[in-house]
């Protein structure tokens, strides 16, 4: 049972009756604030008031200000609630008695609110009051104009000057209360800011993680296919085969090389056109733009064990797995190689070289594509009988520009418009695929594909002959781009190719036939790279495009000043060569770009190839790089 008592002149509620009063709101509201006092006294009160005499002789370090030269001692008084007991004086003097409360303190009364600590009942400028008449009577039920209780009052010039000194000092107090608020914002600030520090290390932390569990996984993935390849190989033993397994879409070996190092100066005099390595401290194979004999290096050495000679023309693609290796070049053949007889007498390149060897007109001014040679009875593979080249493969009627071959089967794609798939084992061309009739009959399935106009439009002159001219790189040099299929890659018998025309197509080697075209470049593809989930293109519209093979549609694209010419990538990074002379690398896990620059090219990288942490890059300043990543 709670009545209502009044205590000091003000309303206040006692429990069962009890001599002990206390307010309601405080048990109602704020039941752990009961004390003895006005206010609870704190271990930091007691420390203040021990320290009194240091805190007197102290200054707040304050600017220019109506707070200048306040002591601590100064500054906790301002923050205390008896700082406000001077503005509620001043209220009091400035008003006048009213023979009735205000509304406004009479609704608080009823709800039981709390008054002021005092005990001393306050009526603010801003409460409505009833006046008295002449007689002392009010007027029942009349209600007069609101009026203000300091309207009729006079002060004295002592009163007004203590309250001009009080409200400097109150300024003064505000000043100080602003400065502690600031002090502590600008301590959570720095706070927030360690704390973001903090988290943006963890975030590096755990992506760290998250690249160590990946290239584990991809360690493991590399060692499991290794087994497989040995399994296979005891199982067929005795098979004269001559493709070993592809490589190429293993994620790397178990090892890293430690240092970073290149292939003796003066190896090769014009800018490297093409190159690749078996494995990390193999045998790299590399080609350069006026040389026809592609150089054979040790990397466990970095001795040159001989040349591949034999092409008439420039090598502009190479692929090497294990002691084998396949070249394209811009006489329009390819030639299959035993790596390990280099090194052996190669007398066998006089009998390969006979003069007479000149392709037949067909009639309409190209040679014929039946793979025979004029007045030459050899078939469209050509076994050489000497030496470490095993095989030429013939058909295509312009430069070769791009190859993949894993197992038996090669695609490799030409200047032409073409692209062929061959049989390693037998040296036959399987089936041939006119990339210009894909164009001319788009897969009716393919989203967007309706409209060959959707290509760019130097795209119209694939019908002729192909050239465009290349943008400038880094160095402000340029050249004329000609190769019409800049990249293929199967897988069983999905195979992707990119071309002349700015479109990514995939194909059915079963049938020949595009099944889907992917239209997003704005200038021919020259290099591409595809994994069970993604193919990656890179093109002369400067830009590297990330596609999504569920969809169709483009996941990302990495924008770059220069065109790009050759590319590669795993689950962790993109390794590409973007017209300048460091080696652009895209971190795929934290997004971040990177540049390998110290101790490299002087000139525009051109091509590349990379295994895990180990990069071989060939550059326009005719020198091979290798990079421990």
């Amino acid at each position: 049972m709670i009545n209502a008592a009044t205590v000091s002149g003000r309303p206040r509620a006692s429990v069962g009756g009890s001599g002990a009063r206390l307010d309601f709101a405080t048990l109602g509201r704020a039941p752990l604030q009961l004390t003895l006092g006005k206010r609870r006294i704190t271990s930091r009160d007691l420390q203040i008031v021990e320290a009194t005499d240091e805190l007197l002789s102290e200054d707040v370090p304050e600017p220019e200000g109506v707070a200048q030269n306040v002591s601590l001692l100064r500054g906790f008084n301002a923050t205390i609630p008896s700082a406000e007991k001077s503005r509620i004086r001043r209220r009091q003097t400035r008003n006048v008695d009213a023979p009735r409360l205000g509304l406004k303190k009479l609704g608080m009364s009823a709800r039981g609110m709390l008054a002021d600590d005092d005990g001393e009942s306050v009526a603010s400028e801003e409460d409505v009051v009833f006046v008295a008449n002449g007689d002392g009577r009010g007027r029942k039920g009349k209600r007069r104009e609101r009026q203000s209780l300091a309207a009729s009052k006079t002060l004295g010039r002592d009163e007004l000057v203590r309250q001009t000194q009080e409200i400097e000092r109150d300024k003064e107090n505000l000043h100080v209360r602003r400065a502690l608020i600031n002090s502590e914002i600008s301590e959570i600030t720095n706070k927030i800011e360690a704390l973001d520090a903090l988290r943006a290390k963890l975030e590096q932390d755990l992506l760290k993680l998250q690249e160590d569990e990946l290239e584990l996984n991809d360690e493991l993935e590399g060692v499991k296919e290794r087994l497989e390849l040995e399994e296979s190989r005891s199982r067929t033993r005795g098979d004269t085969s001559h493709a070993p397994h592809s490589s190429r879409r293993r994620k790397g070996p178990a090892f890293l090389p430690s240092e970073h190092d290149e292939l003796p100066p003066g190896s090769h005099t014009t800018p490297i056109t093409a190159l690749d390595i078996s494995e990390p401290y193999g045998t790299l194979v590399s080609a350069s733009q006026e040389d026809s004999q592609p150089r054979v290096w040790d990397l466990l050495t970095g001795d040159e064990l001989g040349r591949l000679r034999g092409h008439r023309g420039t090598v502009k693609c190479v692929q090497v797995e294990e002691h084998l290796c396949l070249t394209g070049s811009e006489d329009s053949t390819v030639r299959l190689w035993d790596l390990r007889k280099v090194d052996e007498d190669e007398e066998w390149e006089r009998e390969m070289l006979r003069p007479g060897d000149v392709a037949e007109d067909d009639g309409e001014g190209r040679p014929k594509t039946n793979g025979v040679r004029a007045g030459s009875s050899k078939p469209a593979s050509v076994a050489a009988p000497d030496g470490p080249c095993i095989r030429v493969l013939e058909g295509h009627t312009k430069a070769v520009s791009a190859l993949y071959f894993e197992d038996a089967c090669l695609v490799t794609g030409a200047s032409d418009k073409t692209m062929r798939q061959w049989d390693l084992n037998t040296g036959q061309c399987v089936m041939t695929m006119d990339i210009l009739w894909a164009i001319s009959h788009p897969p009716a399935t393919a989203p967007g594909s309706a409209m060959p106009n959707h290509l760019f439009p130097g795209a119209a002159a694939a019908v002729g002959s192909f050239s465009v001219p290349m943008p400038p790189y880094a160095d402000g040099t340029w050249d004329m781009y000609q190769d019409f299929v800049g990249a293929v890659q199967f897988w069983g018998y999905a195979l992707v190719s990119g071309s002349g025309d700015g479109a990514v197509r995939m194909w059915d080697m079963r049938t020949g036939q595009p099944h889907r075209t992917l239209l997003g470049h704005t200038g021919p593809v020259a290099c591409l790279q595809f994994d069970e989930l993604h193919v990656v293109s890179g093109s002369l519209d400067k830009s590297i495009r990330i596609w999504d093979l569920r969809t169709g549609g483009i996941l990302d694209t990495l924008k770059y000043d220069h065109a790009v010419t050759a590319l590669q990538f795993d689950t962790r990074k993109i390794v590409a060569a973007t017209g300048e002379n460091g080696v652009k690398i895209f971190n795929r896990t934290s997004m971040q770009h990177s540049t390998l620059l110290t101790n490299g090219h002087m000139k525009p990288v051109g091509r590349l190839r990379y295994m895990d942490r180990y990069l071989v890059s060939g550059a326009r300043d005719s020198t091979v790089k290798i990079w421990a990543l």
